[in-house]
C-alpha cells in the first residue's frame, strides 16, 4: 500500500531493526507500528487524502493494437471520478515478442517504444510519446502511476557466444547432473536499433547467471548454470534455489548489471515520472537487491515511491521473511486471499465465510498487503489459471473495497470485460468471456470513497452469512454496514453507531430501507449468494 511520507520512515526503520529469523517478533513490531500509524495510513493510500484505489490497467489479452496508452490517457478523468487513485500499468520496454509480448519477455529496458527492434516501433501498448502522454494526463487528474518493471532475467538476445556451464536439474537447481561443457546461448544483447542511446553497455554471458538454452542441442529444456557462476540466494527455496525462472537469469552479484539497473532507474523517472513500482517475480530475484534498489532511486528523486512486489506463494512464513528483510521497503500482493477467494467462489454454501481472511496478509500484516480479486496470471487461460468465479466477485470486491485493511487492487477485465481465446492446458482452444462489473465497481468505489471510515466492527458468526460495520470519523460521520452471503438469503443485528438513522443498499438489491434503533442497531439484509451495502442518508 502507499504509505504516507510521515510514517514510511517509520515503518521501514521498525522493520530494518528486527532479525528475520525470528517471525514473531517481526509480526509483533510491525503490528505495532500499524496501530501507532493506521489511522493516517488509511487516509493516504494512493498518495491522496482519501481511501487510495489501485487499479491494474491491462490483462493477459488486452489486444495488441499498440492503444493502451492513449485509452489511459483518454480514460484518466472518469477513472478518477470513479474513486481510482492509482493505476499499475503493464511493462512499458520492448519485450522479445515485439507487439505480440504482454512485456515479461524482457528485451531492451530503454526502448519505450521509440526504435525499430523485434520488427515494431511501438509496443504492445503504444510508444514512447504516447506512454509519457498517458502519465501526464493521470497525473493531472490527480491519479499516481506504478510502472511495472522486471528485472528477473533478459530475453531475445541479438547474437549468439559459445561459453562453458553446467547442467542443474530442473527439479533442483542445486543439484548438477552432469560435466561443465560448451554451450551457445542467446546472451549477447547489443541492441541494434538503438545503439548507444541512453545508454552504452552491450549485455553479455557474464552478466548473467544461467540459461535454459543450447543452440549446440536445439529442444533440449535443461537449465544451465554458467561455470564458475552460482544462482543467486535469499529467493524462495522451491526447486533447491529458484533464483532461474525463463530466458537469461540477471546475475545480480554483477557490478555492471546492479549499476545499470540503478542507472536505468534514474533515466526511466527522469523520462516517465512514475510515482512507484510494481516488481515483478521478485521471489526469483535477490532478495537484498531491491533494497539498494528503491533507497537509491528514493535518495536520486527525494520521494518516497510506492513498491509492490509480486511473490506468488500461498506461505505466510515467506511472505512475512520477505517484508522483514525488505525493511518494510515492499508491500505484496495478499496472494493467500486470492485463493480463499477463489476456493470460496468453487465450493459456495460449503465455504465456511468465517474463514474468509484466515491466513492472509490482510489478516495479519495488513499495512503491507496489496489486496486483489484476479490479476493477469490468474485470469483464465494463463500460468497461474486460479479465477474467482463471476457470482462471487461482488462479494470478493466487497471485502477488499470496503474494509480497513489492505490496499486495493481492481483488475482491469473484471471492471471492463474480456473476450479472447487461447489454448489450454490440454492443447485445446478455449474461448472465454469474463464480465464486465463495473456498474457494481462503480457503487462499491463510491461507497469507499463516501463511508469506508472509522472503526470497524465485524460479525463473523456464521458460516454462510458475515457482516461488519464502519462507524465514521470526523471528517466523514455517516455509517455504513455490509452485510454479504455464500448460501441463501442473509440477515444479521449490527451496529453502526447510528440511533435512529435511515439506511439504504446502495447496491440497489433491496429496495427499503433499514431504520436503526435508539441504540445505533439494525437489522441488515442481503440476497442469498450476493452482498448489500447499507449506507446512511
Amino acid at each position: 500500500m502507499a504509505i504516507p511520507n510521515n510514517v514510511s520512515r517509520r515503518l521501514r526503520q521498525a522493520a530494518a531493526d528486527l532479525s528475520t529469523a525470528l517471525l514473531p517478533q517481526i509480526r509483533n513490531r510491525v503490528d505495532q507500528v500499524i496501530r501507532d500509524s493506521f489511522d493516517q495510513i488509511v487516509q493516504k493510500r494512493g498518495g491522496a487524502e482519501i481511501n487510495g484505489v489501485m487499479m491494474q490497467y491491462f490483462h493477459w489479452y488486452n489486444a495488441p493494437d499498440s492503444s493502451l496508452w492513449n485509452q489511459v490517457r483518454d480514460r484518466a478523468p472518469e477513472l478518477a471520478q470513479a474513486g481510482i487513485t492509482a493505476l499499475w500499468l503493464p511493462p512499458a520496454s520492448k519485450a522479445s515478442g515485439g507487439k505480440s509480448d504482454v512485456g515479461y519477455g524482457a528485451y531492451d529496458l530503454f526502448d519505450l517504444g521509440e526504435f525499430d527492434q523485434k520488427d515494431t516501433v511501438s509496443t504492445k501498448y503504444g510508444t514512447k510519446a504516447e506512454l509519457i502522454a498517458a502519465v501526464h494526463a493521470a497525473h493531472k487528474a490527480g491519479i499516481h502511476i506504478y510502472a511495472d518493471i522486471v528485472f528477473n532475467h533478459k530475453n531475445g538476445g541479438d547474437a549468439k557466444e559459445v561459453i562453458r556451464a553446467i547442467p542443474v536439474d530442473a527439479h533442483n537447481r542445486s543439484q548438477d547432473v552432469g560435466a561443465a561443457r560448451d554451450i551457445k546461448v542467446w546472451t549477447h544483447f547489443y541492441f541494434p536499433g538503438r545503439g548507444d542511446t541512453y545508454s552504452s553497455m552491450q549485455w553479455h554471458w557474464y552478466h548473467f547467471d544461467g540459461v535454459n538454452h543450447n543452440m549446440f542441442e536445439p529442444g533440449n529444456e535443461a537449465i544451465y548454470r554458467f561455470e564458475g557462476k552460482h544462482f543467486d540466494q535469499n529467493v524462495e527455496l522451491k526447486l533447491g534455489n529458484y533464483d532461474f525462472l525463463l530466458g537469461c537469469d540477471l546475475d545480480m552479484e554483477q557490478e555492471q548489471v546492479v549499476g545499470e539497473l540503478k542507472y536505468w532507474g534514474e533515466w526511466f523517472m527522469d523520462t516517465v515520472g512514475v510515482d512507484g513500482f510494481r516488481l515483478d517475480a521478485i521471489k526469483h530475484i535477490q532478495g537484498d537487491f531491491f533494497n539498494h534498489w528503491i533507497d537509491h532511486l528514493e535518495a536520486y528523486t527525494q520521494r518516497d515511491l510506492f513498491t509492490v512486489g509480486e511473490y506468488w506463494t500461498e506461505s505466510l512464513d515467506a511472505l512475512h521473511w520477505y517484508i522483514g528483510y525488505t525493511g518494510g521497503r515492499v508491500s505484496l500482493f495478499d496472494v493467500p486471499l486470492h485463493y480463499n477467494f477463489h476456493r470460496a467462489s468453487k465450493q459456495g454454501s460449503g465455504y465456511d465465510l468465517r474463514r474468509i481472511l484466515d491466513n492472509t496478509l490482510m489478516q495479519q500484516q495488513p499495512v503491507f498487503a496489496v489486496t486483489f480479486v484476479d490479476n493477469h496470471d490468474s485470469q483464465p487461460l494463463q500460468s497461474l489459471e486460479s479465477p474467482v468465479e463471476d457470482w462471487f466477485k461482488p462479494l470478493a470486491y466487497a471485502v477488499i473495497l470496503l474494509r480497513r485493511e489492505g490496499y486495493p487492487c481492481v483488475f482491469y477485465a473484471d471492471y471492463y470485460g474480456a473476450h479472447y481465446k487461447d489454448k489450454g492446458r490440454d492443447g485445446n482452444i478455449y474461448e472465454i468471456w469474463l464480465n464486465s462489473h463495473k456498474d457494481m465497481l462503480n457503487k462499491l468505489l463510491q461507497v469507499r470513497h463516501h463511508y469506508a471510515y472509522g472503526d470497524q466492527y465485524d460479525y463473523f458468526d456464521h458460516p454462510n452469512v458475515i457482516g461488519w460495520t464502519r462507524l465514521g470519523n470526523d471528517a466523514h460521520a455517516k455509517g455504513m454496514a455490509v452485510l454479504l452471503s455464500n448460501g441463501k438469503d442473509g440477515h444479521k443485528w449490527m451496529e453502526v453507531g447510528k440511533p435512529n438513522a435511515r439506511f439504504v443498499d446502495a447496491t440497489g438489491a433491496i429496495a427499503q430501507p433499514v431504520h436503526t434503533n435508539a441504540d445505533g442497531w439494525a437489522e441488515f439484509r442481503c440476497k442469498g449468494g450476493s452482498v448489500s451495502v447499507w449506507v446512511q442518508q
